[in-house]
């Protein structure tokens, strides 16, 4: 079975088709660090990350690229408001967004380039649009024509008129058509500039995008690229004008893009005092907590963020860490893989279809349900059903990055009232096995009688 997606470009489900052999050159829109990234970015950093994982695992070499935006309105904006040099924001938060990262459990991409450290392949570019008469010089800045490049809109699917009914009516000095944008701003005073054709400034935002991607790609053509709902227009659609006019080519083959996350029903926003930090996020809820809740909505959906859909995160991650602390702690007679494996073909058959992580999850939910049934009537011939589910178990929590935690071995106290307990049974000293149970459960350890004899779990 092939791997499908969700073609933003074409609107349509697609074959995963890479341009080279069994090579994908995927990229994503990164940050822009002018303060610190919160968990609308987290969920695009780590649902890309999974995607990424799980294509490698279905036998793609993945090369992934995700920029860093590191000159900006924005940047320049937030220095003057501090008092402070705009790379002492960017150093600030460069660093802060890598302990995210790294909180978060997403590993860096193949290549993540600083827009500062490109400038003069972007000035490059430029110069190479304004010879083919895609772009024209004015003032000191330089702008795109957008209505040269006759297939603007086709991401979007927004015809011109449209368009400039979204833009406003009255024109700027400087352009020819309200619709243009910027590809190279003119600084002004005691803002951060570097020398080019056309005078000291910076880049736009656009262009960044499409310089680095081919830039690291080492390609005309992506073979996906990825982003959020809210990069389809303008940014999106700009990234391709530029680089179709550029190389004559398509500028990549896929696009996918992940739905918005809003707070309790509200739009993410400073204003309304409902921002929420990736540090702060992981602080009180865990990675994996937060992991379990992005899979639990498909990545093309929208997303509602709040304390009882992460407690319910939670609780369904503890219920897979627990099954699987308890399958490694059973005397498994047989490590033979189960036929059994329906589980596995219905995850990657979910997983195939899209990224379908609600479905992959839902097939996980029905075999923890299955294995707590197996180990209560437990028998020999079952090891290698347990078997099977425990390597499963492992598999798919690496596709998406879970961590179980290092199972907590017993303490002397803890381990001495299970041997109390266990004694008791044998015993048949019921009351004194029950008071036994009650205390071990005050102390964070749930017990159960099997067939097999006394088990426990952490609770």
């Amino acid at each position: 079975m092939s791997v499908t997606l969700y073609n933003s470009l074409t609107r349509r489900k697609d074959d995963l088709i890479p341009v080279e052999d069994n090579k994908i050159r995927m990229y994503s829109c990164g940050v822009t660090v002018y303060d610190r990234s919160h968990i609308g970015h987290a969920r695009s950093l780590y649902l890309f990350e999974t995607i990424r994982r799980y294509l490698k695992w279905r036998g793609f070499e993945v090369l992934f690229i995700r920029n860093i935006t590191d000159i900006d309105d924005k940047i320049i904006n937030k220095a003057q408001e501090r008092g402070c040099d705009w790379s002492q924001v960017v150093d600030e938060n460069i660093a802060a967004y890598e302990q995210d990262l790294m909180a978060l459990g997403v590993p860096p991409a193949d290549h993540e380039p600083r827009a500062t450290e490109n400038i003069e392949a972007m000035i490059d570019y430029i110069r190479e649009l304004i010879n083919r008469g895609y772009a024209y010089a004015a003032g000191g800045d330089v702008y795109f024509r957008v209505r040269r490049f006759k297939d603007y809109g086709k991401l979007s699917g927004q015809s011109i008129d449209q368009m400039q009914e979204a833009v406003r009516v009255e024109k700027e000095a400087n352009k020819e058509d309200p619709l243009d944008f910027a590809l190279w701003k003119k600084s002004k005073e005691g803002e951060p500039s570097w020398e080019s054709p056309w005078g000291p400034g910076r880049p736009g935002w656009h262009i960044e995008c499409s310089v680095m991607s081919q830039k690291y790609g080492s390609c005309d053509t992506l073979d996906i690229h990825a982003g959020g709902l809210d990069l389809i227009f303008p940014h999106h659609e700009n990234e391709i004008a530029q680089a179709e006019a550029y190389t004559g080519r398509p500028f990549a083959k896929y696009w996918i893009h992940h739905g918005l996350l809003t707070i309790n029903g509200q739009k993410m926003a400073k204003s309304l005092g409902n921002f929420v930090t990736i540090h702060d996020a992981v602080k009180r809820y865990g990675a994996n907590a937060l992991k379990m809740f992005f899979l639990s909505a498909h990545y093309r959906s929208n997303i509602d963020f709040s304390d009882e859909r992460l407690e319910e995160a939670a609780k369904r991650f503890e219920a897979l860490s627990a099954l699987v602390r308890q399958i490694r702690r059973e005397d498994l007679k047989s490590q033979e893989v189960s036929n059994e494996d329906y589980w596995q073909t219905d995850f990657f058959a979910a997983m195939d279809d899209d990224f379908n992580t609600p479905r992959a999850l839902g097939v996980i939910a029905d075999l923890i349900h299955h294995c707590w049934k197996t180990l209560e009537a437990r028998s020999g011939d079952q090891d290698s059903t347990l078997a099977s589910a425990l390597g499963f178990l492992e598999k798919s929590a690496d596709i998406f990055g879970l961590v179980f935690p290092e199972d907590n071995p017993l303490t002397p106290e803890e381990q001495k009232l299970l041997d109390e307990r266990a004694e008791a049974r044998r015993q048949k000293d019921f009351g004194l096995s029950d008071k036994l149970r009650q205390q071990l459960k005050d102390i964070g350890i749930l017990v159960q009688d099997t067939p097999q004899g006394q088990k426990w779990q952490r609770m």
